[in-house]
């Protein structure tokens, strides 16, 4: 099985590699990361010394180059997981979430469907739904309503991504999942974010009145529901992918756990002013991958525990990247609030 992994150098992507290899073993793997900001090398970096993956810089927006690697490699099997993916950086600028997120699923749809790729699993995000009240849970069959430019360029790739199925008959899945939290996630996220901070004894930015609700999935079982949507899923479907029930909690509580794990006091805590649009909460019905095969397993204490642990064990990992542009992005989006 050759198998492609779009964004393979970022925080889901370099999980999904790792899982694929421990999984299914007999797959070749090309991993793909035009190793922008919130693509590290050094994610993958021990694998690629290994020769176990093959590694290719790439931007998913350049139609000549893509279309050369998809004949050249002939893949059987794309997970496209390459996006831009902070909701605060397309408030500021939505062209760059425009040109990889529409513009780059479009070339790599078109790549595959001249390549003859047997599945094309989309990776999108709840938010394309909006924000829900404090009670329901978003389905399948929900509407979209996108409050973000991150979000709209994501609900807008979904639909690309499902009229090729409709249009061209290429055997695609779309999947939708709620927040992740785990290794290798670029600090500018909830969770790294305020663990990193924290072991720093630096303020840590809360949005708001800190209320927003988030369903909380560990990056790993993430990875395993794609690995189900792939294998099981049927065509042309959406699947909703949603953590344990105990994972669905609000942002103060999120940081609370963080500080007391850490042993670091809640005067750290700083309320900044929230960021417009902010949704409310997210919350999905699974009940349709778990129909397939695939059900979390990782409780969201466990797992916090899991990604502190990795925080405070790989300090040079994430101390190299809180430096630079980073600085200068951390100051224009919470120094003013």
């Amino acid at each position: 099985m050759k198998v492609l992994v779009t964004g393979a150098a970022g925080f889901i992507g370099s999980n999904l590699v790792y899982h694929l290899l421990e999984s299914r073993p007999s797959w070749k793997i090309t991993a793909l990361d035009l190793l922008t900001y919130a693509g590290n090398i050094e994610n993958i970096a021990g694998l690629i010394n290994d020769r176990r993956i093959e590694f290719i810089k790439c931007d998913i927006a350049d139609p000549a180059t893509v279309n050369e690697l998809f004949a050249e490699k002939g893949f059987d099997l794309v997970f496209h997981l390459a996006a831009e993916s902070h909701v605060d950086r397309s408030i500021h600028s939505a062209a760059e979430f425009i040109k990889t997120n529409v513009v780059g699923t479009q070339v790599l749809l078109d790549a595959a469907l001249s390549s003859k790729v047997s599945r094309f699993v989309h990776i999108s995000t709840d938010e394309v739904y909006g924000s829900l009240g404090p009670t329901g849970y978003f389905y399948e069959t929900t509407l979209l309503d996108p409050t973000s430019p991150y979000a709209a360029s994501k609900a807008a790739s979904d639909l690309i991504v499902l009229a090729y199925f409709k249009t061209h008959g290429l055997e695609t899945v779309v999947t939708r999942c709620t927040n992740n939290y785990g290794p290798y996630q670029f600090p500018e996220k909830l969770i790294p974010l305020f663990v990193t901070n924290a072991l720093e004894d630096k303020p840590l930015p809360l949005y708001g009145d800190g209320l927003n609700v988030r369903s909380w999935i560990y990056v790993r079982d993430h990875c395993e529901a794609l690995l189900c949507a792939a294998e099981k899923g049927v065509a042309g479907e959406v699947y909703n992918i949603g953590g344990t029930s105990d994972g669905e909690v609000n942002n103060r509580v999120v940081t609370a756990a963080i500080l007391e794990i850490l042993k670091k006091p809640e005067t750290l805590i700083k309320p900044v002013k929230d960021r417009p649009a902010h949704d409310r909460r997210y919350a999905v019905d699974s009940s349709k991958i778990n129909g397939i095969g695939w059900k979390a397993g990782i409780l969201f204490r466990e797992g916090l525990e899991k990604t502190i642990k990795w925080y405070v064990d790989n300090r040079s990992w994430w101390q190299s990247i809180k430096t630079g542009a980073y600085l200068e992005y951390y100051e224009r989006n919470y120094g003013a609030r």
